[in-house]
């Protein structure tokens, strides 16, 4: 099992960053791929990205390709997301997931390929 916090989040304006840290302990982070994951109110969970076990390879959603950038340091035991161009549909809480593999692959857009989460970190974009 590992244990998944999130941290980074705040409130900013559209157009503006963040940088979403996720930080691992318990098991050889160098062992899981990790996702990012989002939910807004009222609606369902939804996959943001994800990245292989050393970083080798990454996929994002549509909806962010081209502004949100998965990347991790195993030597820390920690995966980041770079958001920029920040719009407000972008705002929710993000979670991190680990899931025990190297590769990623179709399977890593769905929640139940992840066996252990974060708590959440609210993420608010507004003028």
């Amino acid at each position: 099992q590992v244990q998944l916090v999130e941290s980074g989040g705040g409130s900013v304006q559209p157009g503006g960053s963040l940088r979403l840290s996720c930080a691992a302990s318990g098991r050889p982070f160098s062992s899981y791929t990790m996702g990012w994951f989002r939910q807004a109110p009222g609606k369902e969970r939804e996959f943001v990205g994800a990245i292989s076990s050393y970083g080798g390879s990454t996929k994002y959603a549509d909806s962010v390709k081209g502004r949100f950038t998965i990347s991790r340091d195993n030597t820390k035991s920690t995966v980041y997301l770079q958001m920029n161009s920040l719009k407000p549909e972008d705002a929710a809480v993000y979670y991190c997931a680990a899931r025990f593999g190297r590769l990623i692959d179709q399977a890593m857009g769905f929640m139940t390929s992840y066996t252990d989460w974060g708590q959440g970190t609210q993420v608010t974009v507004s003028s």
